[in-house]
C-alpha cells in the first residue's frame, strides 16, 4: 500500500490535535538546528571546523521523526540529521567536541562529523558507506522482536543511497521477516551533484515499496506537522503491527553536499522555489499567523538557543586539543576480554570436525540465551554442511534463521544484533561469498569498537578451502584479507579439540570473529573431544610436533600437510599449529625458531601478500641473530584455484612440502 500527498509543493499546515504549547515547542526544535547550523558555517569560515554537510530546508524531516519515536527506541541518522541529535538532547559541547576532533566528543578525535553512535541517547552514527544502516537497523529492530518489545526503530537514507544494493537488501530482509523499521528517504532531488532523474527511473522512491510488498507513504518533508503527525501515527501502528515501512519525505537541499563543493549545478529557479518553502520560516510564519507565536516571544527562543550555543561553544574551545599515546589506540582496538580456559570432564567422543563445530555451537546457543544463528539453508535444511541440522527443532525459528541470498544485509543486521544486546554466529555458505558482504565486515565490525566503543559482538563462520574439487567460487582460503584489518579477529582451526573450544571463545568474545572451518578437514579428521563445554584461549599456539632440526610454522589443512611429510620421513621438526591468525602468539613462534635456527612457513593461500610473510618479517625482525637458514615461505601457485583434480593438486603447494624442507635443512 501507499499513500500520497497531493499538496507535496506548498505547505499546509494542520494544527487539529496539538495545543498551542506543543506548537511553539516544535517550533523551539527545529529552530535549534537551524540556528546551530549558522553558527558552524562562520565556524567554518574560520577554520574552526574542519567539514560541515548542511540540513538547512531539511530541519523539519530530522526534528519531526525525532520527536515522532520515543527515546528508548533507536534512530540511525546521517550527516544531514542534526536535528536528530538536538532532539535526543545531546549536551551541544560534546557535539561540538565531536566535530572539533576533541576527547569530549564520541570518538576521541577518531571520527569526524556525525560518524558516531552512542547508547546513552539510542543513536547509531553513520558510516561514509551510506548503504549499510539500512541492515544495521534491520538488526536493531530483530532483537526487539525476539524480546517481545514494542518499539520501532528508524533509519535515514538519502535519495541517492536508494541507488546501493544495501538499500534493496535491506528492504527486502525488513519485508521477509516483518520487522519494525521505519525506513525514512530524504528526497531532496541529488545525490551530491547527481539530480534524481540519473539515479533511479521510478517517479517516487516510495513506489519501491510494491515491490518487496511494503507499505510506504510520501510525505512533505518541509511540513513539519505533517512530518510529526504522520510519523506519530505510522510509528505507533507498527509498536502494534510489527511490519516495515517505507517513507518518501519530498524536500530539498540548500546548499551543497558538503559546504566545499557548493550548488552551482542547481538551477536557480530551483532553488528559488525551494526558497520560498523553506521549513523555519514558513512554520514561524503560520505560528505568527495563527497569534501562537509572537515578535516577544520570538526572540526570546533566539536569545535563549543562542545563548546555549555560545556557552557550549566557549566549552568545547576551551578544552585541549586530543592526545593520545600508541599503547591507547592500540588499546581500544579491541573490546578487551579476559581468556580463561574452561575446565571439562574426562568424558570424550571420537568425533570428527564437522562434528565437533556442530556440537560446539549447540553449545554455546544453550549457554547463551541472548544468541542467534543467521545464514542460508541453515534451518529445515540444517546448512550445506549439515552443522546445523536439528537445530531447528531445539532452538526454534527465532534464533535459528534462513536467511535471503544478501551476506552484505545479514553481517550489517549481526552488527545491529549486538548493537541491542544480542549475539549472533552468521554462516557463509562458503568463506569466498563473504566478497558480497566485504563492506560491513571492513567498515561496521572492525571499526565501531575503535571508533565509539561499540562491540560487534558476531562469528562470521566461513567454510574454506581447497582439495575438494570445488573450483575458483569455492574454494579460497581468504584469511589475508581478514588479518590485515585491525579490529577483527581470524581463527583457523585444523582439529576437532580445537575447533569445539576455540568456537566456544570466538562467540563468548565481544569482538567480531573470522572462523575458519576447512571443508576438506570436516569428514577427514577425527579426535577425542570432551562431550562437555569448554574454551580455549584466542591467540595461543599449539606445538603438535616437537623436535630440534626445522620449525614449520603453519595452519589449517597445512598442520596435516606437514604431519605427513615429517612422520613419513622421520624429520625432527617444531609444527607449530597457529590455530590463532588474529591475534598471533609470537611468544610461541620465536620460542620455536630460536629452538631450531630453521624455518618454514606453510600456508594453503596464494604465497604473496600472504600471512607467511608477515610472519617472516616478525622472525627476520626479531630472531634473525637465531637463523641458520634463510626463512623459506611456501604457499599455492599465483592463480586462482581450479577444478579439475589434476591441476588443482599442481595449484597446491602439499606435493612440493617435502622438498621444500630438504632445501631448508641442507643449505
Amino acid at each position: 500500500m501507499r499513500t500520497s500527498n497531493a499538496g507535496i509543493g506548498t505547505l499546509n499546515y494542520n494544527k487539529e490535535g496539538y495545543t498551542d504549547k506543543q506548537l511553539i515547542e516544535l517550533y523551539k526544535l527545529i529552530l535549534k538546528p537551524r540556528l546551530i547550523e549558522e553558527k558552524m558555517l562562520i565556524l567554518l569560515r574560520q577554520g574552526k571546523i574542519s567539514k560541515w554537510f548542511s540540513g538547512i530546508g531539511q530541519e523539519a524531516i530530522s526534528v519531526g521523526v525525532a520527536n515522532s519515536v520515543n527515546f528508548d527506541e533507536y534512530i540511525l541518522p546521517l550527516h544531514r540529521n542534526l536535528g536528530v541529535f538536538t532532539s535526543r538532547n545531546i549536551p551541544l559541547h560534546r557535539l561540538f567536541s565531536q566535530w572539533q576532533g576533541k576527547k569530549g566528543g564520541f570518538t576521541k578525535g577518531r571520527d569526524r562529523s556525525f560518524h558516531f553512535g552512542t547508547q546513552e541517547f539510542k543513536i547509531v552514527g553513520m558510516i561514509s558507506h551510506l548503504g549499510p544502516q539500512m541492515g544495521v537497523a534491520n538488526g536493531i529492530a530483530l532483537a526487539d522482536l525476539l524480546k517481545n518489545e514494542p518499539k520501532v526503530t528508524t533509519v535515514f537514507s538519502g535519495d541517492g543511497g536508494t541507488s546501493e544494493g544495501d538499500f534493496h537488501e535491506a528492504l527486502n530482509v525488513a519485508a521477509v521477516w516483518s520487522l519494525p523499521v521505519l525506513f525514512c528517504i530524504e528526497n531532496n532531488g541529488y545525490g551530491l551533484s547527481t539530480p534524481s532523474s540519473q539515479q533511479f527511473k521510478c517517479e517516487n522512491i516510495a513506489d519501491r515499496g510494491i515491490g518487496y510488498g511494503m507499505e510506504s507513504h510520501i510525505i512533505n518533508g518541509n511540513n513539519i506537522l505533517e512530518v510529526h503527525s504522520k510519523v506519530s501515527k505510522i510509528a505507533q501502528s507498527v509498536r502494534e503491527n510489527p511490519r516495515p515501512v517505507l517513507l518518501e519525505f519530498k524536500t530539498f537541499r540548500m546548499r551543497g553536499h558538503e559546504e566545499a563543493s557548493g550548488n552551482k549545478y542547481v538551477p536557480t529557479e530551483l532553488l528559488e522555489k525551494w526558497a520560498f518553502l523553506d521549513p523555519v520560516t514558513n512554520y514561524q510564519n503560520f505560528l505568527r499567523k495563527e497569534n501562537i507565536l509572537t515578535e516577544e516571544m520570538e526572540i526570546l527562543l533566539k536569545q535563549e538557543i543562542v545563548h546555549e550555543v555560545n556557552e557550549h561553544l566557549t566549552i568545547a574551545f576551551a578544552e585541549d586539543a586530543t592526545f593520545s599515546t600508541i599503547e591507547d589506540e592500540l588499546a581500544d582496538v579491541y573490546n578487551h576480554v579476559n581468556y580463561i580456559e574452561t575446565n571439562h570432564s574426562n568424558k570424550t567422543t571420537n568425533i570428527r570436525l564437522v562434528d565437533a563445530i556442530s556440537n560446539g555451537l549447540k553449545q554455546s546457543m544453550r549457554r547463551h540465551d541472548n544468541m542467534v544463528i543467521m545464514g542460508q539453508d541453515i534451518a529445515d535444511y540444517g546448512g550445506v554442511f549439515k552443522i546445523t541440522e536439528g537445530f531447528l527443532d531445539e532452538f526454534g525459528e527465532e534464533r535459528i534463521i534462513n536467511t535471503p541470498i544478501c551476506e552484505s544485509s545479514i553481517i550489517e543486521a549481526a552488527f545491529g544484533l549486538s548493537v541491542n544486546g544480542y549475539k549472533s554466529v552468521v554462516e557463509l555458505q562458503f568463506s569466498d561469498f563473504v566478497t558480497s558482504g566485504f563492506n560491513p565486515v571492513i567498515n561496521l565490525l572492525a571499526k565501531s569498537y575503535y571508533r565509539w566503543n561499540q562491540n560487534a559482538d558476531t562469528v562470521l563462520r566461513m567454510p574454506c578451502g581447497a582439495d575438494v574439487g570445488a573450483g575458483p567460487f569455492h574454494s579460497q582460503t581468504n584469511e589475508a584479507w581478514f588479518t590485515k584489518t585491525p579490529g577483527l579477529k581470524v581463527v583457523y582451526p585444523a582439529f576437532p579439540y580445537d575447533a569445539k573450544g576455540l568456537l566456544a571463545t570466538s562467540i563468548e568474545d565481544t569482538n567480531p570473529v573470522l572462523f575458519f572451518e576447512h571443508k576438506a578437514l570436516y569428514r577427514s579428521i577425527y579426535q577425542e573431544v570432551p562431550d562437555d563445554y569448554y574454551t580455549i584461549p584466542l591467540g595461543k599456539a599449539s606445538l603438535v610436533e616437537s623436535g630440534f632440526d626445522i620449525s614449520i610454522i603453519t595452519y589449517g589443512a597445512g598442520v596435516h600437510w606437514a604431519l605427513k611429510e615429517v612422520k613419513e620421513h622421520q624429520i625432527s621438526a617444531d609444527i607449530l599449529d597457529l590455530r590463532t591468525l588474529q591475534p598471533l602468539d609470537t611468544e610461541s613462534i620465536y620460542n620455536s625458531v630460536k629452538k631450531t635456527g630453521r624455518v618454514l612457513i606453510l600456508q594453503e593461500d596464494t604465497l604473496f601478500g600472504g600471512i607467511a610473510s608477515d610472519i617472516s618479517a616478525l622472525i627476520t625482525e626479531n630472531c634473525f641473530k637465531y637463523l641458520d637458514a634463510p626463512i623459506k615461505r611456501v604457499g599455492s601457485i599465483e592463480t586462482p584455484i581450479p577444478f579439475a583434480k589434476n591441476l588443482e593438486n599442481l595449484y597446491l603447494p602439499k606435493s612440493k612440502l617435502y622438498a621444500e624442507i630438504l632445501n631448508v635443512l641442507d643449505y
